[in-house]
Parts: C-alpha cells; sequence; structure tokens
C-alpha cells in the first residue's frame, strides 16, 4: 500500500458548488475509484485550498490511472469539477492536483 497526498486551490467562488457535488458523488466514480484500487480517499478544505489523501492499494498504479482517466463517467465529472479548481503554479508538468511530499507518518 502506497500513500498519495495532493494540493490544489478552489476558486472562492466555486467553493459552495464543489462541497455540492462531493456531498452527492455519482455511484459510477466512487466504483470507479474503488476499482481502480483506491481506498481511504478524502479531501479536505482550508483557506482556499484541497488537500486530497488517498491508499492505493493495487500492482499497477500507471495502468489503473489510465483505465480511470479512459472512463467516460470520471471524465464527465472531472468535466464538473475542474471549473472549481485553480491548479498550483508549482505543479509538476502533467498535474493537475500537485503531488505533496510524505514528512511524517505514525503507524
Amino acid at each position: 500500500m502506497k500513500r498519495y497526498g495532493s494540493v490544489i486551490q478552489v476558486k472562492p467562488e466555486k467553493l459552495a458548488e464543489y462541497k455540492r457535488l462531493h456531498a452527492a458523488v455519482w455511484p459510477g466514480v466512487l466504483k470507479m475509484i474503488s476499482d481502480c484500487n483506491i481506498r481511504n480517499y478524502s479531501i479536505y478544505y482550508k483557506d482556499g485550498y484541497l488537500f486530497s489523501y488517498y491508499e492505493y492499494e493495487g500492482n499497477d498504479y500507471e495502468a489503473d490511472m489510465a483505465k480511470m482517466a479512459a472512463d467516460p463517467e470520471t471524465q464527465r465529472w472531472w468535466e464538473v469539477c475542474e471549473p472549481c479548481q485553480q491548479p498550483l503554479e508549482t505543479r509538476a508538468p502533467g498535474e493537475w492536483w500537485a503531488s505533496m511530499e510524505e514528512v511524517f507518518h505514525l503507524r
């Protein structure tokens, strides 16, 4: 199992919409997340930033992320969520949410 943390800004005028969307995530999107071996997925909000945490329990992260990205319902979900988000300028090439470095973990 590998832990992932990432961060993105949320547009202030879109925060209520983002929260509304995530109060009722589409069942097909939730199933795809699970089918792609993601567990314990959470998104937190603070001062204009969204922090995402999840655990990956599969054997081929790249293949599972490609499977998710190819899913039509997930693509539609991203289309409604992305206008709410503002990526960090410091993100790596190809990232939407910026990956975070884990600096501490207690098990």
